[in-house]
């Protein structure tokens, strides 16, 4: 192999390692929850993921750390495809089977609950990447029990709700109309987000509350009545996310399920994925020519 052709070879090499290294450095995640009726974790993460309220969202912090709570939008299963009850046992769905959100799988009657009758909802899902896809949520069959696990048979069905998204959201989220039916006491709803311009899927739970069904919404207390994070707290608690959005279907110009660097001190924010591989191609590219320049030079020498 001729000196030019190596020199290039190595410096391509290098260059792809390089690009390699720092696209596998994380996967973008973080797409979003229901925000009304609230999520769990996403009324934990509005109560101060610092300074948690309530004594369940205390005890989340306790046991799983606070950074679940700044990752609040992310409880995803990267190759769902569609196929949630394979992938997600009994008893593991309000976290998608994740440890890391384990914790928002406790049968607990004291998870903070959104007051609900019977009827016409509207539905609010904080999206902090739009991506293309099928919303669809399910409640909880009469006489479930919230102090059991939640399992797949515990859901009707029939969803209360489904709606077909795109990227275009009303001030960063996605709403839409559903029908609630006769129940009472603590329900669940599980909501299940299941892109189509990639196999990747969100999952959330939202406590909801009918009191005695008489068609009148419960009177709930402040502290049991969740409140949805506001944007001036998202966007100050974002440099605390350990997750990007850029290249992973969130960018109608970028490939689905592309990996970047995971947002970082060290990166900085999701645009910077692109500066970094510009940079390690530039960085091969030199070397390529560092190495010609030293072969040529090395030729000239033994040919004096």
């Amino acid at each position: 192999m001729s000196i030019k052709r190596t020199a290039l070879s190595v410096g391509v090499v290098g260059a792809a390692a390089l690009s390699v290294a720092l696209t596998t450095a994380g996967t973008a995640s973080a797409h979003g929850t229901m925000t009304n009726p609230v999520s769990r974790i996403a009324a934990c993460y509005a109560e101060g993921p610092e300074h948690p309220v309530s004594q369940v969202c205390k005890d989340l912090v306790a046991t799983s750390g606070t950074q679940p709570l700044y990752d609040w939008n992310e409880v995803n299963i990267a190759n769902a495809n569609g196929n949630p009850q394979a992938l997600i046992p009994d008893g593991r769905l309000c976290s998608a089977n994740r440890d890391k959100y384990a914790a928002l799988d406790w049968p607990r009657t004291d998870w903070p609950a959104t007051p609900v009758k019977a009827g016409a909802y509207t539905f609010q899902f904080r999206a902090t990447a739009p991506h293309v896809g099928t919303q669809t949520v399910y409640i909880t069959k009469p006489g479930y029990n919230p102090t059991q696990p939640l399992k797949w048979s515990d859901l009707d069905p029939t969803p209360v709700a489904q709606v077909q998204v795109d990227r275009n959201t009303v001030n960063g989220s996605y709403s839409y109309s559903g029908t609630l039916p006769q129940r009472t006491g603590r329900q669940i709803l599980y909501t299940i987000w299941q892109r189509s311009d990639s196999p990747e899927a969100f999952y959330a739970c939202s406590d909801v509350d009918f009191g005695a069904g008489t068609g009148s919404a419960p009177a709930v207390s402040a502290l049991a009545a969740p409140a949805a994070p506001s944007d001036a707290q998202i966007a100050a608690d974002a440099p605390r996310s350990t997750v990007a959005h850029h290249g992973h279907g969130g960018d109608p110009n970028s490939p689905a399920g592309r990996t970047v660097p995971t947002a970082s001190a060290a990166v900085g924010t999701s645009a910077t994925g692109p500066l970094l591989l510009a940079g390690a191609a530039a960085i091969g590219v030199g070397w390529a020519a560092m190495v010609l320049r030293r072969r040529r030079v090395e030729a000239v020498r033994r040919g004096a």
